[in-house]
């Protein structure tokens, strides 16, 4: 940064990108910086700012030369910031993850330095290395506004880049981040707990080194995964300077006074006592590696205590942020019916359950309760108090009321071709022809179907393959069935649907406790844990209930198969969703 004590503006471009439209998206940035004017003197836009993050095979239709994204931004306006643009990268017949920092010159954006992104996470929801190829190389560079560093995403998780530009020469680091939503608890402060790992490491970086940080995150919904903004600017002394809001698209202004950074040196020179250092740890750097390809065998890591609990055996791992969950699920709707596949109403079944009332509670509250069709479609054996919670929901949100009696089409069948029908089998008639009428009504009216079913039943396998899970989008999936009830409390649903046993109504007097053998406030924890990697042993010895555990294990086993696609037989190399791979999204 320049030593004159004029401040240098940075605007943080919390920004939502068409999916897979490059030239839409370049024209938006374009836009976005005239809009900017001389106001700003850099914009920085979040990693894949040209295309969306999750592209799986598409990055090679999204990809481009850092000169196409430059003269894609068209002539650069009078007063036009520096800007700094995360996108994927075409660049010597290979794929990768980039950020470029452009300036403006006389008639065209002139690039100052690409930088190709280096740690590709693979885990979880990431699979980025399958796609792109890790970039080799990592450096400080001179701009008009002094000397800086960028990276992308994940390799401010890592310590040594961020020590690396520190040593040559930035004063400021950019970091443009994808990074999706995950772990709404209510200990991180209203924030996903992801972001607030963002802030620590990004005031982390910045007072060791004594530079300014600056992250850019990308912000919407990428079929189902959030990214939540939260952007933010942090002082050399490790102080949050601006802080970007959740959910949404915004320009978060930053304002970095060069003074600042010799205040911070003066009072903490970690920098350079990091310099006078260097050489010893180049040489342990050396040793390290060297002992990293030792292949000698070293005991584990553990002592001789009693064994001890490695979880908490009770509920709170499942407590939520509840605003934020609701925050996050209406950004989720909009997003995901109205967005992306522009569609402007909902039809969601209406049983009478907790779900499906938090279901068209969360629909009309996204999108307003006359753009929500629900839909009671009882059978004759359906219980009269399920049709009277289902219309207390419709009349307590004020969603459009509809009633399709289904036991003509379901007895028809049964009495001309299946007289000796079991009761499972017609429970899962039921289910699937509610379906067929949702999707159909669907069509009537032009709607998208909202789904209803939580974690829980998702992970016990406990629904009807091919009907409970059929909606091409659901808001509750990654809620367990003591979540539902939580959010239901929290959204105001009358306390007579809430309260009640949870039950499918598709066997009369049968509640889901019966069939599952377990209550969910017992298995919600063991799949809490279960689902994070520990065995079903580390839980038992953890306190809970052996048989409880050896339940809900063998069914989360078991089920595999109705949490999938249908399987195919693969011959050829362009396979449908293991070749040819495209987000459902795109």
């Amino acid at each position: 940064m320049n030593e004159h004590p004029s401040p240098l503006r940075v605007g943080l471009v919390q920004f939502q990108p068409r999916k897979a439209r490059v030239g839409d998206n370049l024209e938006a940035l374009a836009h976005r910086i005239r809009e900017a004017g001389p106001d700003h003197d850099i914009l920085v836009f979040p990693e894949t700012a040209l295309s969306g993050y999750f592209l799986q095979g598409g990055v090679v239709e999204a990809a481009r030369t850092a000169g196409e994204v430059a003269r894609g931004l068209g002539v650069p306006p009078a007063g036009a910031p520096d800007v700094v643009v995360g996108f994927y990268e075409r660049w010597r017949r290979r794929l990768y993850n980039s950020a470029a920092w452009l300036t403006p010159g006389e008639a065209a954006w002139e690039i100052v330095h690409v930088h190709r992104k280096m740690f590709l996470p693979t885990y979880g929801v990431f699979d980025e290395a399958r796609f792109v190829e890790a970039g080799t190389s990592l450096q400080s560079f001179d701009t008009r506004f002094g000397r800086v560093g960028m990276m992308i995403c994940e390799e401010l998780w890592h310590s040594l880049p961020g020590t690396i530009l520190a040593l040559g020469g930035a004063e400021l680091m950019v970091v443009v981040s994808a990074s999706p939503a995950r772990d709404l608890s209510p200990e991180e402060g209203g924030r996903p707990a992801n972001l607030a790992r963002w802030e620590r490491l990004a005031r982390s970086a910045a007072e060791e080194h004594g530079i300014y940080v600056v992250v850019s995150q990308l912000v919407g919904s990428e079929g189902g995964k959030l990214f939540a903004g939260g952007s933010l600017a942090v002082g050399p002394d490790g102080k949050v300077l601006a802080r970007g809001p959740l959910m949404e698209e915004a320009v978060i202004p930053a304002v970095l006074h060069g003074l600042h950074l010799d205040r911070a040196r003066a009072e903490a020179p970690l920098l350079a006592d990091l310099e006078q250092m260097l050489p010893h740890l180049e040489e342990s750097l050396v040793d390290a590696r060297m002992g990293g390809r030792d292949t000698r065998i070293a005991p584990p890591l553990e002592g001789k205590g009693d064994a001890a609990p490695l979880v908490p055996s009770d509920s709170a791992c499942l407590e939520l942020d509840l605003p934020l969950v609701e925050e996050a699920l209406l950004r989720f709707i909009r997003d995901e019916v109205v967005k992306r596949r522009g569609f402007q109403k909902v039809v969601v079944g209406v049983s009478g359950g907790v779900d499906s009332a938090v279901a068209v509670a969360l629909a009309c509250r996204a999108l307003g309760p006359e753009n929500v069709h629900g839909f009671r479609l009882p059978y004759a054996t359906s219980s009269p108090e399920s049709l009277e919670h289902a219309q207390i929901i419709l009349d307590h949100t004020g969603a459009q009321a509809h009633t399709i009696e289904i036991s003509g089409a379901v007895d028809a069948y049964v009495e001309r071709y299946e007289p000796d029908v079991t009761p499972q089998r017609k429970g899962n008639l039921m289910a699937r022809l509610r379906a067929v009428t949702l999707f159909d009504q669907s069509a009537k009216l032009h709607a998208l179907p909202l789904g209803t079913g939580n974690k829980s039943e998702r992970l016990l396998g406990y629904y009807t393959w091919h009907a409970d899970d059929s909606p091409p989008i659901n808001p509750l999936g990654d809620l367990f069935k003591t979540q539902v009830w939580a959010l239901a409390r929290y959204l105001g649903i009358p306390s007579e649907i809430v309260e009640k046993p949870a039950t499918a109504d598709l066997v009369k007097g049968v509640t889901d406790e019966d069939e599952l053998g377990i209550g969910y406030l017992q298995a919600d924890p063991i799949l809490y844990w279960l689902v994070r990697g520990f065995h079903a042993a580390d839980l038992i010895q953890s306190g809970f209930d052996p048989d409880h555990v050896r339940l809900v294990e063998a069914r989360l086993n078991s089920t595999h198969w109705k949490r999938e696609l249908p399987t195919v037989a693969l011959l050829s190399s362009s396979a449908i969703g293991e070749f040819y791979l495209r987000p459902v999204d795109y």
